[in-house]
């Protein structure tokens, strides 16, 4: 969750000094960080972002867990990112940018809940 959180902290960095796309890629890597802290719970990784969001869905969104918008939330970032980081001719916008980095913090916030309602429960 570290890792999530220091990238949270670079987006709205990036997003103060105007640098969306950037803004857009430390606000996706934020909630893709969270989701690999989540995961390590199922000893589950993947060499691949699509491989790491469809066993987050798997797990933790078809069964309830966690709030289907979390799911809507992860895609949309994933497909600003690599549209911030690999299409030219993407324009990052000043909202858009806040958006992502809104939707971050929920999920990092909803996870991180999450992993220490999970905890506290193991030690009951």
């Amino acid at each position: 969750m570290s890792r999530a959180e220091e990238d949270l902290s670079a987006a709205r960095l990036m997003l103060e000094n105007g640098q969306f796309r950037a803004a857009n890629n430390r606000a996706y890597y934020s909630i893709f960080h969270a989701i690999r802290a989540l995961l390590v719970f199922n000893n589950v990784d993947s060499s691949k972002h699509s491989g790491v969001i469809a066993e987050f869905r798997r797990l933790y969104i078809k069964d309830g867990l966690l709030p289907v918008e979390l799911s809507k939330m992860v895609g949309e970032a994933f497909t600003i990112r690599n549209a911030s980081d690999y299409d030219d001719m993407f324009i990052a916008s000043k909202d858009e940018a806040l958006e992502q980095i809104e939707h971050a913090e929920f999920v990092c916030k909803t996870i991180k809940q999450f992993i220490s309602d999970m905890l506290a429960a193991d030690e009951a």
